[in-house]
């Protein structure tokens, strides 16, 4: 696991501020497309949200994590207005913040 979630740093480190990613979009990065659940355990263990921010993550759908570990949605929320990235109603547009 601990390869595994190295990768998974390594893949979000490259989101750039003031965007977002999803977490299929990296475990299909990593060429393990059905792997998106083991992407978020991976950042579920993170330790620091700033050099590795898994606060840029959210669902396929867009919407922010009601899990988010190092804070919770509201910290998850401040971390990307922070960035620059418009959150209505826990969502992100994908569309316009996404990589």
């Amino acid at each position: 696991m601990d390869l595994f979630k190295n990768k998974v740093y390594e893949v979000l480190k490259e989101v750039p501020r003031g965007k977002v990613t999803t977490y299929g979009a990296i475990a299909e990065k990593l060429g393990k497309k059905c792997l998106s659940r083991a992407v978020g355990n991976a950042l579920h263990q993170n330790t620091d949200k700033y050099c590795i921010p898994c606060y840029r993550v959210v669902s396929s759908k867009g919407r922010l994590s009601k899990n988010y570990a190092l804070g919770g949605i509201e910290e998850q929320r401040r971390l990307l207005e922070e960035d620059g990235i418009e959150v209505v109603d826990c969502k992100v547009d994908l569309d316009k913040f996404g990589v």
